[in-house]
């Protein structure tokens, strides 16, 4: 049921799908969770929101059956197989999602729910303490980490050819108020909501971060943390707080022991394989042998090809397909768990309490 680089499976065409139900009927959801399901092998029972017309409304263009206003209601009744939730944030700042998602497990589902997973590390053990026990599991739509690029960056960091990943650096666009405003929560939702974007990838590709210490700019609220993860290899974090509008959100490169990737804008990768610089002072051509020459992809936009959609090359579909093969084979997801999120939430938790210029460590586990 993975995704196949030439094939990929309509709705229709799937003769076992699972029953899920969805709690939410907002704009993000609309336009990248919902037409996901076009690909997926799921049943559309039900759909809950607050708001009675907005559910009726999303019901009929997306097909689910029965809607409703409350969503113990729809897990008593339905019963589904899985839960989807998109939700916002309480008056507090805390992500609906949470409890939603306990909520969900308690009742028998699994749970796919929308980034972040929580706002504290706390939450996010109760969360694993509850799929632990139900033994049901959740997957976060962490969607960088399915992006077709930085899926092709993972398989090339773990090649023998690539050595050791042994530094690395991210670029994303957040950021974030004074020391003194971090313990508001409300002050801090974007550094909530976004956070899990540059961290999930440094996560799926570099592992666990053994420790961190940022500088901050207090012009844009930008950052910069360097981290040293629990494999020994380093890397650096810019969190930028200014620029352009119209420049691209992200830059990723990875240094190996013998070559190197760059994956910019999310979409064009770039491959510097394993090749000897020519003899300096000596050397008349830059050309290096094709063998050893750098590999580019990046896609092409003339087509009406699926992987043009938003929802393939920015992981919507993929993360969800994960999801579906995962409840039909029982097995926990490998992307997206609730381990990954506890290291997420391990750094935000270092942003909000910890002050610029110190080195903070990560607890492990």
């Amino acid at each position: 049921m993975t995704i196949e680089p030439d094939y990929v499976r309509y709705n229709f065409e799937y003769e076992q799908k699972i029953r899920i139900a969805f709690i939410g009927a907002g704009g993000h959801a609309f336009r990248n969770v919902y037409p996901t399901f076009q690909y997926a092998p799921v049943d559309l029972v039900a759909i809950c929101d607050l708001d009675a017309d907005r559910a009726i409304a999303y019901a009929r263009q997306f097909g689910a059956s029965t809607t409703y206003t409350n969503h113990h209601d729809m897990l008593a009744q339905e019963r589904p197989d899985a839960v989807f939730i998109v939700t916002n944030y309480d008056e507090t700042g805390k992500p609906r999602a949470t409890r939603l998602a306990l909520d969900a497990l308690n009742a028998g589902c699994h749970v796919w729910m929308e980034k972040p997973t929580a706002a504290s590390v706390a939450d996010v053990r109760e969360l694993i303490a509850t799929s632990d026990r139900t033994g049901k599991f959740v997957l976060t739509g962490l969607k960088k980490t399915f992006f077709p690029s930085i899926v092709r960056a993972k398989e090339i960091i773990d090649s023998e050819e690539f050595g050791e990943p042994v530094s690395v650096t991210i670029r994303y666009p957040q950021s974030m108020p004074a020391l003194a405003e971090r313990d508001d929560l409300t002050r801090v939702l974007g550094l909530l909501d976004h956070l899990p974007h540059p961290v999930s990838i440094l996560h799926e590709l570099m592992g666990p971060v053994a420790s961190m210490s940022y500088e901050w700019e207090a012009w844009r609220g930008g950052s910069l943390t360097n981290l040293v993860f629990r494999s020994g290899a380093i890397g650096t974090m810019h969190l930028v707080g200014g620029g352009s509008g119209s420049s691209p959100l992200e830059r990723l490169e990875v240094v190996g022991e013998h070559a190197n990737i760059v994956v910019e804008n999310g979409v064009r990768v770039i491959y510097y394989r394993p090749a000897k610089r020519g003899g300096y002072g000596r050397s008349a051509s830059y050309l290096v042998p094709n063998a050893e020459a750098p590999l580019v992809w990046e896609p092409e936009f003339s087509l009406g090809q699926l992987y043009n959609k938003n929802i393939f090359y920015l992981g919507y579909v993929p993360e969800v397909l994960h999801f579906c093969e995962s409840v039909l084979a029982n097995t926990p997801p490998t992307k997206g768990t609730l381990a990954a999120s506890l290291e997420i939430a391990k750094l935000f938790e270092a942003y909000r309490t910890q002050p610029a210029g110190v080195r903070i460590p990560i607890a492990a586990g």
